[in-house]
């Protein structure tokens, strides 16, 4: 394993009782994060909702957080995160929200301390757009959407 990435996090007022993400697994490539709602919010089939985790980051330049769904909320009862990845900027010191929606055919219910999402932290590339006249040719050209085959 490399060196860990430092990435400062400070919890806000309202999430003093969640424990703070970790890795729950030697291997696991994201932490998981809390529901740290007030009441509970129930998502309607088909129903979505900002779930805020009651955490705030400093990522370092170069790096970003991805927030990715749970894969057992999404097999088990459709919940996933809407915007799938979502992504906190280097630069974003506000709370970290989770969108989350219902797919599933059931209401489902969030509760305070729910493992609701995934982080990870990744690095970022940066690109330097160049404007051309017309690109260079490739194998695949201008097919997409299935056109590499099933």
């Amino acid at each position: 394993m490399t060196n860990p990435l430092p990435v400062a996090i400070r919890p806000l007022p309202h999430a003093h009782d969640l424990p703070l993400p970790r890795y729950e697994t030697e291997h696991a490539a994201g932490v998981d994060v809390m529901a740290c709602v007030e009441a509970e919010v129930v998502l309607a089939p088909g129903g979505r909702a900002v779930i805020p985790t009651g955490l705030t980051v400093a990522l370092p330049d170069g790096a970003e957080a991805q927030i990715r769904p749970r894969s057992g909320l999404a097999a088990k009862h459709g919940v996933t995160v809407l915007n799938a990845p979502g992504t906190i900027d280097a630069d974003y010191r506000g709370e970290i929200g989770v969108i989350l929606i219902n797919h599933g055919e059931a209401p489902f219910t969030v509760t305070r301390g729910m493992r609701i999402a995934q982080m990870v932290i990744a690095p970022v590339s940066r690109a330097a757009f160049t404007l051309v006249d017309e690109l260079p040719a490739s194998g695949r050209g201008t097919g997409g959407f299935g056109s590499t085959g099933v």
